[in-house]
């Protein structure tokens, strides 16, 4: 009898007529069926722990990529730090303690006069304190030419103390004129600031 013969002849409600050759396959088949159920579920819990595990790494490796990049780069932070603390420093040291304000106040009234312009106006405004400095705003107008208003502009840039100015508006007189060129008048708010240490001392 050959084997096709064997499996056709089985009794499935009497497994012990069984040929042997049959059963032996037949427990083969069931062993290996309960081995790889076992391993199937018993990896497939590994294999999750495992992914959960590699993201973990994958993370723990970008932080520490992170970290060691800051790291690399701490000597080259506290440079810049210690950089800008200087120029702090020297900004701190451009604004001018109150007793210095009156000079300075002088100084761009003198700027705007040697710019040849005629002052129309050059009225201090109330002091607007800030975390570490007092704002000083003034309201200027001015009367002349483009170049004269150029020359005064550049000249409060070179003033050795911090001076801005803000809300430059420029606009024709009514008929004055220089040599045929009409005159202009330029109203403009310069900003001063001064340091408040001085007061806190």
């Amino acid at each position: 009898m050959s084997i096709i013969d064997d499996i056709n002849n089985l009794d499935i409600n009497n497994p012990g007529l069984w040929p042997t050759t049959i059963k032996h396959g037949f427990f083969v088949i069931f062993f290996l069926i309960i081995v790889f159920a076992g391993w199937h579920f018993d990896i497939t819990e590994q294999r999750e722990s495992l992914s959960g595990l590699e993201i973990k790494e994958t993370e723990r490796i970008g932080v520490l990529k992170v970290r060691q990049k800051k790291a690399a780069n701490l000597n080259a932070l506290i440079e810049q730090m210690e950089e800008m603390e200087q120029t702090f420093g020297d900004m701190v040291r451009q604004l001018p303690n109150k007793t210095e304000v009156a000079g300075l106040l002088i100084d761009i009234s003198q700027t705007g006069l040697s710019s040849g312009l005629n002052f129309k106006l050059f009225q201090p405004n109330a002091e607007a304190p800030k975390e570490f400095y007092a704002e000083l705003p003034i309201s200027i107008s001015v009367v002349g030419n483009y170049h004269q208003f150029g020359a005064f502009v550049s000249g409060i840039a070179t003033l050795p103390r911090i001076v801005t100015t803000h809300d430059i508006s420029i606009k024709t007189t009514k008929g004055d004129t220089v040599d045929g060129v009409p005159l202009l008048v330029m109203t403009a708010i310069a900003k001063t600031y001064r340091a408040l240490e001085e007061e806190n001392e």
